[in-house]
């Protein structure tokens, strides 16, 4: 198994709600923020990698969307996410 698979997994076990949960909102969520802040690292180092650039908007906007999901159909889950996540809550 390769580290990011690794990552991945370790991920999975942590967000998941259940045994064999890999699809919950909470664990794209956290997939999604570990991808972004690697790409954020790689785009302090490469400028002008615009199209990086261009797949971090995109998944940024994903999470976005992800989350505003998540707190139509549970405020108590959406807000222990972004706690846990260190991401900034809606007032």
């Amino acid at each position: 198994m390769s580290k990011v698979e690794e990552r991945k997994d370790k991920i999975i076990k942590k967000y998941k709600i259940h045994t064999s949960d890999t699809g919950s909102p909470e664990v794209q969520v956290a997939l999604f923020t570990e991808k972004i802040e690697e790409l954020s690292k790689h785009l302090k180092k490469n400028k002008k990698d615009t199209h990086s650039r261009r797949g971090l908007l995109g998944m940024v906007s994903k999470r976005r969307r992800l989350m505003a999901y998540l707190r139509r159909q549970d405020e108590k889950r959406y807000k222990s996410l972004a706690k846990k996540l260190g991401l900034k809550t809606a007032a």
